[in-house]
């Protein structure tokens, strides 16, 4: 009988992700490296099937799937541990979801779209705060008005905090190429290439430019879009400094030897699975999302603004929705997916203001 696998189990989103299945109803199989942390998550939600694997026996991530399952990873940077978890959910038949931030492993799984469609199988990364928010906000504003050529999506918080492993997963990013969609086709592009200002709320907030999921997906949806910018929202000096460190990282990376280097420093410095927000500070932790679509004279045509919870809470709880979904045969279709075209922009809407995103 399918079932839904969580890897990543016993990680800070991962046994958030846990709680909110158990909560749900869901019977998951918690997955991770060590046998004695997945059985103490399992007792202390309230009991749950535990397996262990580890990526760095990709057999043993395979031996967790069977056609028709949903495979949920956390595992990250998915830069560095990403792969065996797309490669076993594409050779088991089983439906993939992740929670990635990282733009260039998104691009990776949507090179898989073949693969996945010939498995007949869906691939949905970055199913989080990274990028569902603005992939639903565009969708909303690109419903108002069809004719738009163009979208720019931004992504605020008030008070955030970070994870051991988020900050892991953005130290990664600092080498790698970004990219963004321009006369309708992916092109590379230096993250924080660019900054723009929104309106938050009646306020100006200014954004750097980022590679998200939306460039890649929305298209899929809505073949009439040109162009599009994803926005990470930062204090204006932030996001200026952004820009600063993107070039001088931009340029370490096309030297080898200094690249290894500095990623080898980062690594040291930087350690995943460190723990996160409390629920406290998770608790006054704000987001939103801003899509404003225009035409091809740069006129704004329409504006969705979505407020939400803070990042992690929504992710455990969009991640647990769309799994639980897509295990009752929920998927519009096959191949690397984006959030709308999985699910369709109403059950996506629905699923969203469930998880605390609502307009």
């Amino acid at each position: 009988m399918p079932k839904i696998v969580l890897f990543g189990a016993t990680g800070y989103t991962g046994r958030l992700i846990a709680e909110t299945l158990i909560a749900r109803g869901a019977a998951p199989v918690l997955a991770a490296r060590n046998a004695t942390s997945v059985e103490k998550l399992a007792t202390e939600i309230g009991g749950a099937d535990t397996a262990v694997a580890d990526v760095t026996d990709p057999g043993s991530v395979e031996a967790l799937l069977g056609r028709g399952d949903v495979l949920v990873t956390t595992v990250g940077p998915f830069l560095r541990y990403g792969g065996p978890a797309l490669a076993a959910a594409l050779a088991s038949g089983a439906h993939y979801f992740d929670s990635t931030g990282e733009g260039p492993f998104i691009r990776t799984v949507f090179d898989h779209d073949d693969a996945a469609r010939k498995a007949g199988v869906g691939l949905l990364t970055a199913f989080g705060f990274d990028y569902v928010p603005g992939n639903l906000a565009a969708g909303l504003a690109l419903r108002e008005a069809p004719e738009a050529v163009r979208a720019d999506i931004g992504y605020f918080i008030a008070d955030p905090g970070t994870s051991g492993g988020t900050r892991a997963s953005m130290a990664g990013m600092l080498f790698e190429e970004g990219f963004a969609l321009r006369g309708g086709r992916i092109v590379p592009e230096r993250t924080a290439a660019r900054t723009r200002t929104f309106d938050v709320g009646g306020k100006t907030h200014t954004g750097a430019s980022i590679p998200g999921s939306e460039h890649l997906a929305l298209t899929r949806s809505y073949p009439q879009l040109r162009a599009a910018d994803v926005y990470l929202g930062l204090p204006g000096v932030a996001a200026h400094g952004l820009q600063v460190t993107s070039m001088v990282t931009g340029a370490v990376a096309r030297v080898e030897p200094v690249r290894r280097l500095a990623e080898s420093a980062l690594n040291r410095v930087v350690k995943g699975s460190t723990g996160g927000p409390t629920p406290a500070s998770r608790a006054r932790t704000r987001t939103w999302a801003v899509a404003e679509v225009s035409d091809d004279a740069g006129r704004v045509l329409a504006s969705v603004t979505l407020a939400g919870v803070d990042p992690y809470s929504f992710t455990a709880a969009i991640l647990a929705w769309g799994a639980q979904s897509a295990l009752d045969g929920g998927l519009l279709g096959t191949g690397a997916l984006g959030p709308v075209d999985a699910f369709g922009l109403d059950a996506l809407t629905a699923g969203a203001a469930g998880a605390g995103l609502t307009r």
